[in-house]
């Protein structure tokens, strides 16, 4: 992973929200109640932006902002269904920067 990519990983981490963002959505289950079966099928973990809005307290637009944000930085994927859309964690892309943010701090030998 190429520096400039660590750091918008770094810069979309760097808020409170977006970092427990990250964190809920480890167990997306625990954030859907009526999941469409499709979304089930289709996109698995993937949960509604009016669920991760509703726990974290925030308005729609700055919690729609955070997604963006934290999708442009790889960290997040998502799929529009309708009028809603729904973002998971982007796995891959996660053990991708902690595996390169981990060898850039360790020493050499």
């Amino acid at each position: 992973m190429k520096n400039e990519d660590m750091l918008a990983v770094l810069k979309a981490l760097s808020n409170e929200t977006r970092l427990n963002i990250l964190c809920w959505l480890r167990e997306p289950e625990k954030m859907n109640e009526n999941l469409p079966n499709v979304i089930k099928e289709e996109f698995p973990g993937g949960v509604c932006v009016g669920s991760i809005q509703e726990k974290s307290g925030l308005a729609q637009s700055v919690i729609s902002s955070y997604l963006s944000s934290m999708q442009k930085a790889g960290l997040l994927e998502s799929r529009r269904y309708g009028q809603w859309t729904y973002y998971r964690r982007n796995e891959e892309a996660i053990a991708a920067f902690l595996e390169g943010f981990a060898a850039g701090l360790q020493m050499k030998k």
